[in-house]
């Protein structure tokens, strides 16, 4: 059953409109016609949930199977979670507003390493065990995970969830929609059902496998198989368009996915390694999907989204294309980190458009030798050409992303980066341009599984003492804004992300202990406390030193051999230096004073078979697509600082993805670019001005003042009604509220303006805006204003209200009666005010009130209420009546204010009576 959304939902809670679940295109499916009833639940706070892609689009393909339907949970603000466990309310899914124990399956998206602890805390929240052992008894929802993550290495998280998603979901998760229905239907028990599941590709459940002695994980039974298949699909960007929230998101625009996968082979990235084969979409299903996306959303911004967009070679063509159709709706263009090497004039002219967007490129590392070892496949002469051309076309600041710890770095490759900085500097200067300036992310190095570099670690102190190397490069440099990752998030990512099942006790612990939202600044050092004592607890400290140590470190020789700053000759001739676990369990004492360095063990060619590289690894059951002897010859490759091409452009590098099981690269030739056709020019002719009256009801009053001027804006959009736009470099629609009104009050009387540049027949213009409008905003009557008359915000003068006032103790009508007309009798009732400046200044409230009424008043048990209308001031020049304001005054006639030597002024908190609802019957303008 639905929860008591109400009284939980209030004006008090920050952001309420997160938990609506009424946005644009939302989808509200028959509860009673569905047999299966999926939410995905996303583990983070809803600005980030509601713009996450992937969540978009498996949300519209769950609804869009039959007799199924798809809800939406998200991680509540702090405030929502202490009410809940207050009130003992279970989380609850958006649409629906029904506890998530009473859905079948919950699908939880894990795509960072500490983000398990989110997780944990949505399941304790819904009144779910954690484990799947604890599920066990009672009739409680399947929990599934996907994600980079959860593919990746699903070891550390086993214990918590019935099973897993392994690569893209578009066709994985029908399947199993299809096989829980079935399951249902059949009665089949938990454990059997589970089995089933287990048939799919891409489907692990964990439960039917357990860790071996040598450190691989094995099937426990021999019905299910050795190796769990990534899935691979097709991407469709139809499905991209949806859930326009009221809220103001981290990605508040249309995302439409271009390319999916990455060939470029980048040694450190797992997800270039993960979404092979690179598959590109079709020019005209991008261009179709865009703007079919951009009127049923309304959005004035729109981002290509693949991991290496500039590989998709349709790009100038199809950004030409948008920018063509849409140049009179004031659209623009972002783009994720892109290529720096295929930045070119023709990616320039497609981006941003009125409102020029950020630049990023991600060189990764300072010298041509350290991008040869990462596979970087990146030269400096490529670098200086996008650079030069980014500034030659208008940028003035650009963002670059860098990293330190890379295998075989040494100091003169760290200072590299600002030596190519300061590089790039000088030769981006030109009379009449203000310098080049650079924001710099400077990250530490986290071994991934399932890429080249996952035997290799860096230690903690090597980090700082890089980033104190960087430090003091920069610290005479001009236009360079440096920011660094913290060493201490890198090192427990690493220790998760490359752990086994063993760490599922110390993820549970950690969250028990206050870890949770670990990547966000506020909460670090609670975060990182929280994980060290959970480590610590389950006994496993020794292992997260090795981590902080550099448990493995393929070039200790040369650093050894060579110093620092100088490379040795062993990494020169190729010799690999390694820990295998094994090892540094039996020299854990040598190590924790020689930090890893002392006690390795050279490995020629990477020959040697006891060497860590021969080791089963958590990971190794799941079938990614590539071979782990691929990955080890890359590996000697990287040693050598050879390049490997990309295969998408040009020969094939035979790292077994192409084939049955994952399918191949679709590279699309890309069509003729079109000729520009003019940016944006704001038609700025006032034709017309349409004054509107329309209300704010239900859900709608928990909508805040920008979220309304910001569903204006895409409402007239979707309405294509024709707007004037102010001038200037960041045209706005003139559109013009009269005055904001209060989160959490409803109303029947606001008013907005809009200037258009054509003149549209009001009941026309009346019908279309209602139509693209909420129903809980419902539109009054619209009426045309003479042009050269003033705005609606500057004829404000006067405000009607009704007010729901509770007293904590009995009040009888009488009384309330008699405070009333104690109110309006007085000539002056002052009140201390402090201004945003801090001063304070003493006013005169009853000056601002021009008609007092009691409407009702009644008792119960525990309170006492009264509905009172008033009409005060309403002034722009700050001369205004507040409804707090009425409650200072009842408490001044009532007797309750401080007796200080300004008798009559009120200086206390009103705590007799507080405001229950305020309505705003009308605005009143001036004649």
């Amino acid at each position: 059953m639905a929860i008591a959304f109400e009284q939980l939902i209030t004006s008090d809670i920050l952001k309420p409109a997160r938990y609506l679940g009424n946005e644009r295109l939302a989808i509200h499916k028959p509860w009673d016609k569905a047999v299966i009833r999926w939410v995905l639940t996303y583990p983070e706070v809803y600005e980030v949930g509601s713009s996450n892609l992937g969540h978009i689009i498996l949300y519209n393909i769950l609804n869009a199977q039959p007799r199924q339907l798809c809800d939406r949970a998200y991680l509540p603000g702090q405030d929502l979670a202490d009410k809940l466990r207050t009130t003992n309310t279970p989380l609850f899914a958006v649409e629906s507003k029904r506890e998530l124990q009473e859905f079948d399956i919950l699908g939880f998206s894990l795509s960072y390493e500490l983000g398990a602890t989110n997780i944990l805390e949505m399941l304790d929240l819904a009144g779910i065990p954690l484990t799947w052992q604890e599920r066990l008894q009672g009739n409680y929802p399947l929990i599934f995970a996907g994600g980079q993550t959860a593919t990746s290495n699903p070891e550390p998280y086993a214990d918590f969830f019935d099973f897993f998603a392994l690569g893209d979901g578009e066709e994985l998760l029908p399947e199993v929609g299809l096989v829980l229905e079935e399951g249902k239907q059949a009665g089949l028990s938990r454990e059997n059902l589970l089995l089933d599941l287990a048939q799919i590709p891409g489907v692990y459940v964990p439960q039917f496998y357990a860790p071996a002695k040598d450190g691989s994980v094995k099937p426990l039974r021999s019905d299910v198989p050795q190796r769990i298949l990534r899935r691979v699909a097709t991407p469709i960007p139809a499905y991209s368009i949806g859930l326009v929230p009221y809220v103001e998101t981290v990605h508040d625009r249309l995302t439409i996915e271009i390319r999916r996968g990455c060939t470029r082979g980048c040694r450190f990235c797992q997800p270039g390694m993960l979404t092979r084969p690179a598959r590109d979409v079709e020019p005209e299903q991008v261009v179709e999907a865009i703007e079919k996306g951009m009127r049923a959303t309304g959005y004035n911004e729109f981002s290509l989204l693949s991991l290496s967009c500039s590989d998709y070679l349709s790009l100038p063509a199809v950004g030409m294309e948008i920018k063509n159709r849409l140049r009179n709706e004031n659209i623009s263009l972002t783009l994720p980190s892109q290529r720096v090497d295929r930045f070119d004039e023709n990616i320039a002219n497609i981006l941003g458009g009125t409102r020029q967007g950020g630049l990023t490129f991600a060189p990764e590392a300072g010298t041509q030798r350290m991008r040869d070892i990462v596979n970087k496949g990146l030269t400096n002469e490529e670098l200086l050409r996008g650079v030069k051309t980014a500034w030659e076309q208008g940028w003035d600041k650009i963002k670059l992303y860098f990293m330190i710890g890379l295998p075989g770095e040494t100091d003169t490759d760290v200072l590299g980066i600002e030596e190519t900085v300061s590089w790039l500097q000088r030769e981006c200067r030109g009379k009449g341009r203000r310098p080049l300036n650079f924001n710099l992310t400077i990250s530490n190095f986290t071994p991934k599984p399932h890429t080249p570099f996952q035997w290799h670690s860096v230690s903690t102190s090597e980090f700082r003492r890089k980033q104190d190397l960087l430090r003091q490069a920069f610290r005479r440099s001009r236009g360079v804004k440096v920011n660094f990752t913290d060493v201490r998030i890198s090192a427990m990512e690493d220790f998760i992300g490359r752990g086994d099942r063993s760490l599922g006790r110390v993820v549970r612990r950690a969250w028990e202990l206050g870890a949770g939202m670990d990547s966000w600044y506020d909460n670090l050092s609670k975060a990182f406390t929280a994980w060290e004592d959970a480590i610590r607890e389950a006994d496993l400290d020794w292992k997260y030193r090795l981590v902080e140590n550099g448990e493995w470190n393929l070039f200790a020789a040369q650093e050894e051999s060579g110093g620092a700053g100088e490379a040795g000759e062993a990494g020169e001739q190729g010799e690999l230096f390694i820990f295998s676990h094994s090892e540094l369990r039996t020299q854990n004492s040598a190590l924790s004073t020689q930090h890893g360095l002392n006690a390795s063990l050279p490995l020629t060619a990477l020959s040697t078979q006891h060497s860590a590289l021969s080791t089963p690894l958590p990971w190794d059951h799941i079938d990614t697509g590539i071979d782990k002897k691929w990955l080890i010859e890359d590996l000697q490759r990287a040693l050598e600082a050879a390049v490997v091409p990309d295969c998408s452009f040009e020969g094939c590098s035979h790292c077994g993805v192409c084939g049955t099981d994952f399918g191949h690269n679709i590279v699309i030739e890309p069509p003729i670019i079109p000729e520009f056709a003019g940016d944006f020019v704001p038609n700025i002719t006032k034709t017309q001005r349409l004054r509107v009256w329309f209300g704010k009801q239900g859900d709608m009053a928990l909508l805040s003042h920008l979220d309304v001027m910001r569903l204006f804006d895409r409402v007239v959009r979707r309405a294509s009604l024709p707007v004037a736009y102010t001038n200037g470099f960041h045209p706005s629609p003139k559109i013009a509220v009269a005055s904001a009104l209060a989160l959490g009050a409803t109303s029947s009387g606001e008013i907005v303006d809009f200037e258009l540049t054509e003149s549209v027949e009001v009941d026309v213009f009346h019908q279309k805006l209602a139509q693209e409008l909420p129903p809980d905003i419902p539109v009054y009557r619209v009426e045309q204003v003479d042009l050269k008359a003033p705005a609606a915000n500057k004829l404000l003068e006067q405000v009607e209200y009704l007010i729901t006032i509770a007293a904590a103790s009995e009040v009888t009508p009488a009384q309330w009666q008699g405070w009333t007309e104690a109110i309006k009798i007085r000539d002056e009732i002052l009140w201390e005010q402090t201004t945003k400046s801090g001063k304070t200044q003493i006013i005169n409230l009853r000056s601002r009130l021009f008609e007092l009424e009691l409407i009702s008043a009644k008792n119960n048990e525990t309170e006492s209420t009264a509905v009172l209308r008033y009409v005060g001031s309403c002034r722009q020049d700050g001369l205004l009546l507040r409804p707090e304001q009425i409650l200072s005054m009842l408490e001044i006639v009532a007797g309750e204010f401080e007796n200080t030597e300004n008798v009559g002024i009120l200086k206390t908190d009103c705590t007799k009576f507080h405001l229950w609802q305020i309505h705003r019957n009308q605005l009143i303008l001036a004649v």
